[in-house]
């Protein structure tokens, strides 16, 4: 099976896909939830709210996995696993990489302000991973 190359899947991570990830519940069965990240200098990072399993999950447990799948014309996928740090929303990290999610995955700027007013009350999180190990795999001919 053909891998990526470094370059490949840093070019990969960088258009706005979702990212599936795992987190381990109470009883160690897997919790699956799709999210908005960014990848940036070696680290994923994703933005969640604290009335989340993946939260409760996370604060218990840190350990996450990640699955970044290219969709059905694009037969590339990157696995991450490793370990999560959580920054609260009042956290610097938090806020400065806030705006950064919301206005990789709108279609434009006045989406992104309106994204960000409509969820300034909620109690986001900053998820960030480094990844400790990661996969690929392409498909494409």
């Amino acid at each position: 099976m053909a891998v990526m190359s470094s370059a490949e899947i840093e070019r990969f991570l960088q258009t706005p896909r979702h990212a599936i990830v795992a987190t381990n519940t109470a009883d160690g069965a897997p919790q699956l939830s799709p999210v908005w990240y960014i990848y940036e200098d070696g680290r994923f990072y994703i933005g969640i709210t604290t009335d989340t399993a993946k939260y409760r999950n996370l604060h218990r447990d840190p350990r996450i996995s990640l699955c970044i799948d290219g969709g059905r014309e694009d037969l590339r996928t990157v696995m991450v696993y490793g370990v999560a740090e959580l920054f609260g929303k009042t956290h610097p990290l938090q806020i400065s990489m806030r705006w950064q999610l919301i206005s990789h995955y709108m279609a434009d700027a006045e989406a992104a302000r309106r994204y960000a007013e409509a969820s300034q009350a909620w109690d986001a999180v900053l998820v960030v991973v480094t990844p400790q190990k990661m996969l690929s795999q392409n498909l494409n001919g």
